[in-house]
């Protein structure tokens, strides 16, 4: 058996593989560095200097522990997964760098396999995962549940984390910036005015509020509108159950507006696709 070739760097030492699986791992192989443009397709915005610290001390002392996923051009390679190690590598000097090559052509399955590789490698904060999402569901034409079993959740994690683009700017900035979660981004959107979002928002960071105490502390503020507007009867607790078991069935936001023996039942829906899906449940 021909022996390979040492790689620039030691870059053999840093795939954290067997040598005997590494020799059957064909899908495998090592290119230049230089040959590898980033992927214009590419969900995450935020490249947070800590966090890339982080993984360059890694990649230096354990190696990757995942290739990065490319597909051949004319030119050389174009990522589909895996910018922050491509980047950690330029940083610690690597000549070359593991990847799996995908055979991939059409600009509509790119698409779709950068955003679903990134997205089931789970590293994106939760506003990149919703814009991804946005994407996969706008420019591909596939519903929320397609979405789900794409990237293996279930569809009211997909809506939830979608809701996120209904913040205000500068609240979906401070998820963004891992400054608040997404749990605190969905007890945000409880309250349904911007301004009063952007007010809660620095309530809690300025607090250092829990979600469960940001949760809390929404439904006083909310309790405390509804006794001026609201009847007695649409705070039964029994609504807020029937709202969660249609939520899963439908897998969108309901709200059950009840008042003396009669309301209405609100759907929210988020693209003309999401709209199909819903209509089609409602005539089973």
């Amino acid at each position: 058996m021909e022996k390979k070739r040492a790689l620039g760097r030691g870059l053999d030492a840093l795939i954290p593989l067997p040598p005997q699986e590494r020799a059957e791992t064909q899908a495998i192989i090592n290119v230049n560095v230089t040959e590898i443009v980033s992927n214009k397709y590419q969900p995450r915005q935020n490249f947070a200097t800590s966090g890339m610290q982080e993984l360059i001390a890694s990649i230096r002392e354990k190696g990757f522990l995942q290739p990065l996923v490319v597909r051949r051009t004319a030119e050389g390679y174009e990522l589909i997964a895996g910018e922050r190690r491509l980047r950690a590598a330029k940083e610690l000097g690597l000549t070359q760098v593991p990847v799996i090559v995908k055979d991939v052509e059409k600009e509509a399955d790119l698409l779709e396999l950068a955003l679903v590789e990134n997205l089931q490698r789970e590293d994106l904060n939760p506003l990149e995962k919703a814009f991804a999402y946005k994407r996969l569901i706008e420019e591909l034409g596939i519903s929320q549940e397609e979405v789900a079993q794409k990237v293996g959740k279930d569809v009211v994690s997909i809506v939830n984390t979608l809701r996120l683009l209904k913040l205000p700017a500068p609240v979906q900035e401070k998820i963004a910036q891992g400054e608040l979660s997404e749990g605190h981004g969905r007890a945000i959107l409880s309250l349904e005015e911007p301004q009063a979002q952007i007010n809660f928002a620095e309530e809690i960071l300025r607090e250092g509020l829990s979600v469960r105490e940001a949760e809390n502390r929404v439904r006083k503020l909310k309790g405390r509108k509804k006794r001026k507007v609201v009847s007695p009867s649409q705070k039964d607790p029994q609504l807020r159950v029937w709202e969660e078991e249609l939520q899963h069935i439908f897998g969108t936001k309901v709200r059950i507006r009840h008042q003396r023996q009669r309301g209405k039942i609100e759907l929210e829906y988020y693209s003309l696709k999401d709209l199909e899906r819903l209509i089609s449940l409602l005539k089973r």
